[in-house]
């Protein structure tokens, strides 16, 4: 019997009894639509995770702490970024180099951080407007966070403001003119009497703070300097990444630019060795390691750990999460499968009811000759139809259920449903891609196949002498 005859009889078969069918296909389209909408729950938070840590920064940078795993103090300079960069699955190192200065704009005062680093840190920044500066360019140019001015407040007579409110806050770097004063730098102390020198022992670096030491006096004699604006960076769907509030530049240019204003001590706080004196290289806050691929993040994490220092980054954050939203994801889908099953043991019991009806037929097939892969071919072709259709129905119920879902969370109703909601750009709440839609399909004409396994074994044993009897 060709596979179209199979499909035929199985077809007249199901219509015959109109009711049992669409109950039971009623059956497998609420197990389908329940499984892919559990399971696009749990698919949604983990897009939304990720979405979130790659607009926080880039998966493949590692960030390297000036301390190691014991909470010890270490260096970071151009020997340790050399010894970075000798490392497998290690495209670029990029130090950083901040300095403190005290910024004006207008009514406005605040306390900014100058950030220095590297090209290849600086191509990884989300530029909203402007572009980035060039390498060791004459003029230092900045790269503002989209929320730097929380660093700013409006100072009053008595000389007191509140920081953070941004509201109150507006500055655009790219139409207003923000003034700088740099600290005055490192001092030696004077000699005492017998010929040393004061606090040798020290480990920082004495300076002046303009803003606490001598008020507006001492700001007077003090240059203040005008730095180009490069861009402002973007701030995600969220409005906020680890970019927000800081200022970067140039590392490179930067040197240049503190070498002229503090010529030997580098910078206006060098770090001192053990005899007092400001060393003669740089000492970087922290640096950035790029990997070539997100697969080896992890890997060259741990060799960082090795040479003694403390490491961490996006990926190890993100890959914590994927456990959790994976385990939210296999309790949702859980959830749905248990409908499922419901749905195959309905299948078996119309499979098995339909066998009791068709002994005749079934007695009449076997008296002619049918051969008894055809009868169990027969049984299998009508509850795969069953699951067929089911799983096509579901899906598509899926989907409008997913659509109705996001567009309730869209349209201000995701405070009842914020456990899985963040907000990412792009992402939604219920997430079906193809892959899912196609299987839920496949998975459930499989069910359907497998539920009427055993009355298809059962209507191939059935004799067919005591088929016409029981007739």
């Amino acid at each position: 019997m060709k596979f179209r005859d199979l499909l035929t009889l199985a077809l007249r078969n199901l219509f015959r009894r109109k009711t049992r069918t669409v109950l039971t296909v009623l059956g497998v389209i609420i197990g389908t639509s329940s499984i892919l909408v559990m399971m696009s729950l749990g698919l949604g938070m983990s897009r939304q995770t990720k979405q979130l840590y790659q607009e926080a920064g880039s998966m493949k940078t590692i960030t390297v702490y000036a301390f190691n795993q014991k909470g010890n103090e270490t260096e970071i300079t151009d020997d340790t970024l050399k010894q970075l960069k000798q490392l497998d699955h290690v495209e670029d190192v990029s130090p950083q180099l901040d300095v403190s200065v005290t910024a004006k704009c207008g009514p406005y005062e605040g306390y900014l951080s100058l950030t220095g680093v590297s090209q290849a840190f600086l191509k990884e920044l989300p530029v909203k407007s402007g572009k980035l500066p060039p390498a060791n360019a004459d003029n230092l140019s900045l790269v503002y966070g989209n929320h730097f001015q929380d660093n700013f407040y409006k100072a009053s007579k008595s000389g007191s403001g509140n920081f953070g409110n941004s509201g109150d806050v507006q500055i655009d770097p790219l139409k207003d003119t923000i003034f700088f004063i740099f600290p005055e730098g490192y001092k030696p102390a004077p000699k005492t009497s017998g010929g040393g020198n004061s606090g040798g022992t020290g480990t920082s670096a004495q300076s002046v703070n303009l803003s606490s030491s001598g008020g507006d006096n001492a700001e007077k004699g003090q240059k203040k300097y005008i730095l180009d604006t490069a861009a402002v960076l973007d701030g995600g769907s969220s409005g906020y990444n680890s970019y927000s509030y800081s200022v970067y530049c140039d590392i490179d240019t930067l040197k240049s630019f503190l070498k002229q204003r503090y010529r030997k001590y580098l910078v206006p706080e060098p770090k001192l060795n053990k005899k007092g004196k400001p060393v003669d290289y740089y000492v970087y806050s922290q640096a950035y390691v790029f990997v070539d691929d997100m697969s080896h993040v992890s890997e060259v994490q741990k060799k960082i750990a090795t040479l003694g220092y403390q490491a961490d980054s996006n990926m190890e954050w993100l890959e914590q999460s994927k456990q959790f939203t994976g385990m939210v994801q296999a309790v949702l889908g859980g959830i749905g499968a248990v409908s499922l099953l419901v749905a195959a043991i309905g299948i078996i019991n119309t499979m098995m009811m339909s066998i009791y009806e068709r002994t005749r037929e079934i007695g009449v097939m076997k008296v002619l000759g049918c051969d008894m892969t055809n009868i169990r071919d027969l049984f299998l072709v009508e509850s795969g139809f069953i699951g067929l259709m089911g799983g096509l129905i579901g899906t598509v119920l899926s989907l409008l259920i997913s659509l109705l879902i996001n567009f309730l969370v869209a349209s201000g109703g995701n405070e009842q449903l914020s456990v899985f909601y963040q907000g990412a750009e792009g992402a939604a709440i219920s997430y079906i891609p193809i892959w899912l839609a196609l299987f839920a399909i496949v998975f459930a004409i499989f069910i359907g196949a497998a539920a009427g396994y055993l009355p298809a074994k059962r209507a191939m044993r059935l004799s067919p002498l005591a088929a016409m009897r029981n007739e």
